[in-house]
């Protein structure tokens, strides 16, 4: 990923403000009453936030690092490989209104399953691809969505993909850190050509990765 235009903070960060000496804070670790809570890591978080940024019943998302070992990552460390963070995504959301396997659908429409630690020219471990579960229910389904998608590319019946088999892993959730400012609703903010995307709910547009 790129550095691009600095934003001075995106809904997403919830007014947190960071700075690359401080490191990044803790988000909590349970969403509002009555909603629920979903982290993925693909690749590049600024494309994967917003495309569940457009999905109905999301209601929050932010971009952060989990899977580390060092508290308060900042990018630059991330970047590094050195704390064994992954980028990943957030999202706050309706049960109501979206099913959590709606959402692990959005993973897979989004993300190339079959490249370990890899997506497009981003390689390093902190792109690789990682359902987070936060309880035992969320655990079954992605492990049934990732057999389903193996079906799928042993049928020849998925979209195209680098691989033949899904290398995303199914973890617990753990720590996750909220990204700078900057980075939170990076693409709908303008990204670093300045043209902002559309984070309307439905809204299909291609995802210009990088702005």
């Amino acid at each position: 990923m790129f550095f691009g235009k600095l934003f001075g903070g995106g809904s997403g960060g919830e007014g947190v403000s960071v700075s690359a000496k401080q490191g990044c804070e803790l988000a909590p670790a349970t969403p509002p009453k009555g909603q629920e809570i979903a982290t993925v890591a693909g690749g590049c978080f600024w494309g994967l936030e917003l495309a569940y940024q457009r999905v109905p019943g999301v209601t929050h998302t932010s971009v952060g690092y989990t899977g580390g070992h060092v508290p308060n990552p900042t990018y630059q460390a991330v970047c590094s490989g050195s704390t064994g963070h992954a980028e990943a995504v957030q999202v706050y959301y309706n049960p109501d209104e979206v099913t959590y396997e709606q959402l692990l659908k959005e993973f897979f429409q989004r993300v190339d399953p079959t490249t370990l630690n890899r997506q497009g020219n981003d390689a390093g471990t902190q792109y690789r691809s990682v359902i987070y579960y936060h309880n035992e229910a969320q655990k079954a389904a992605a492990e049934k969505a990732i057999e389903e998608v193996n079906k799928q590319l042993a049928a020849g019946a998925f979209r195209r993909v680098v691989g033949n088999k899904v290398v995303t892993s199914v973890e617990p959730a753990t720590d996750y850190y909220i990204a700078e400012d900057y980075h939170q609703q990076y693409l709908s903010n303008g990204g670093r050509a300045g043209r902002a995307q559309s984070a309307a709910k439905g809204c299909n547009d291609p995802i210009r990765c990088y702005g």
